[in-house]
């Protein structure tokens, strides 16, 4: 199952055959490459970005884009942590490197924020919760936190 090849008198002018999606299209759908011949990448801006996002995720997080669908499929499309949006933002343990699961944005980002510090995140669940986690004054100066 080969390639095929088109000669350049097939492409009309103002096009540009993609060596990715093998479709030709209009030069403005390619990304400038100074070094080439036609001074235009070899694939499509939506085949290049293709790449990028599957390069990204073997590189970041070592998986594939099957398995990170096969993830979202386990979760039924949703965030895991909010149970509403879709799961868009691979999670990671950043000590290990293992992948956690797929979040949406604001999830992943909130416990981004929190540092992935599950102690930080049970205080914040039990404030929201409405039990306060003020600390106790016990000497001038020296506070103590409830256990």
């Amino acid at each position: 199952m080969g390639r095929t090849n088109f000669a350049q008198s097939e492409v009309p002018e103002g096009f540009k055959y993609c060596l990715g999606c093998e479709q030709i299209k209009p030069q403005g759908q390619w990304h400038q490459n100074r070094s080439s011949v036609d001074g235009l990448a070899s694939r499509c801006k939506t085949c290049k970005a293709a790449q990028g996002r599957a390069s990204h995720l073997k590189t970041a997080y070592g998986i594939t884009e099957a398995e990170r669908d096969e993830l979202i499929g386990s979760q039924k499309g949703l965030c895991v942590i909010c149970l509403e949006a879709p799961a868009v933002h691979v999670d990671h343990c950043h000590e290990t490197g293992k992948v956690r699961g797929v979040l949406c944005f604001n999830c992943n980002s909130g416990i981004g924020k929190l540092g992935d510090d599950p102690d930080k995140t049970r205080r914040a669940t039990a404030y929201l919760e409405g039990n306060s986690w003020k600390p106790i004054l016990v000497a001038p100066g020296v506070y103590q936190l409830p256990s």
